[in-house]
């Protein structure tokens, strides 16, 4: 027995000396990792060394607020992003039209949530790769299935102040009035209770409503292009706008959002806020970036070929984070 018990203590003791070297060269591992990525977090030239002020209005499901936390399907993207880089996420939430002009005035380093790509932003802040895509679509009670710029003759359609396509849609002849507001949540009040006609909203933020609301008897239907209208007739790209000169935090946002394409994670966030339909993975051909703030010979990001093709299994076969 005393020998058992010796020879029990010198393996214990190989184990213990195991086990120390094992959890020493663990911790050196992480701590090269935590270096790194201190490291490449001073490079980016954030405006507060290590964090990174993400500007959002708060709109699900792409963005809101949870525990000091972003999540929605755009607010995980970039949380993950951030994180990834060695970032401090700092959340900076306002109405949208604060938060455009608070992320091109160099007060946020980025700002996102359904952000529709346009030549002119890309003029006063410098626009990421789009996570995802979506067209024009009028929400209106499913007893209407308005689909046309001149079904629009004499109707109320309501949006939100600061959208792109603000200028056109004021601008097409004969709508009794463009309503503008300063939350979707507004503009959505007003057309279940039927003061306007029609909304123009973020389509994954209405889609997520009519799940949730069967009862206010809403529903999507595509604006039918019209060339008079280019901005309202297109397939947007949804961005990230980045603070101009940013460069090298730009660059690294969008080596961020190549994994995201790659890994089907982005169409995981979607699905796991109830957006599920592939065309919103879908670019527009041609893309209206090329020959503006994308060279000649970009090609728009689509998924992975390996990704599931079912959104809602991709969410399962990808967690999200």
């Amino acid at each position: 027995m005393p020998q058992l018990s010796v020879s029990t203590s010198r393996s214990r003791s190989r184990w213990n000396t195991r086990a120390r070297g094992a959890l020493f060269a663990f911790g050196a591992v992480l701590i090269g990792l935590s270096a790194a990525a201190q490291a490449l977090a001073q490079e980016l030239d954030t405006i507060e060394p290590g964090k990174l002020i993400v500007g959002f209005n708060g709109d699900m499901p792409m963005t809101s607020l949870q525990d000091g936390q972003l999540i929605g399907s755009d607010g995980k993207m970039i949380a993950k992003i951030a994180a990834d880089l060695g970032l401090e996420v700092v959340p900076s939430q306002a109405d949208w039209a604060a938060v455009i002009e608070a992320t091109s005035s160099g007060r946020n380093d980025v700002m996102l949530g359904a952000m529709g790509w346009t030549a002119e932003r890309s003029e006063v802040m410098t626009i990421s790769d789009p996570i995802y895509y979506f067209g024009t679509l009028l929400a209106q009670k499913t007893s209407n299935n308005y689909s046309t710029f001149a079904d629009m003759a004499g109707k109320k359609v309501g949006t939100v102040t600061g959208f792109t396509l603000v200028p056109e849609l004021k601008a097409v002849p004969g709508i009794g009035e463009a309503k503008l507001y300063d939350t979707s949540d507004a503009v959505m009040r007003d057309l279940v209770a039927g003061r306007i006609d029609m909304a123009i909203l973020d389509p994954p933020l209405v889609e997520l409503a009519i799940a949730e609301h069967p009862e206010w008897e809403l529903h999507q239907v595509e604006l039918q292009p019209d060339p008079a209208f280019p901005i309202m007739s297109t397939k947007y790209n949804v961005v990230m706008g980045v603070r101009k000169d940013a460069t090298a935090l730009a660059d690294a946002i969008n080596a961020g959002i190549a994994e995201l394409w790659d890994t089907c994670q982005n169409q995981a966030f979607m699905a796991e806020y109830g957006v599920t339909n592939p065309s919103f993975f879908l670019p527009p051909d041609p893309n209206p970036r090329v020959g503006v703030d994308r060279e000649e010979g970009w090609e728009s990001p689509t998924l992975n070929p390996e990704c599931d093709a079912n959104a809602a299994g991709a969410a399962a076969a990808t967690p999200a984070s």
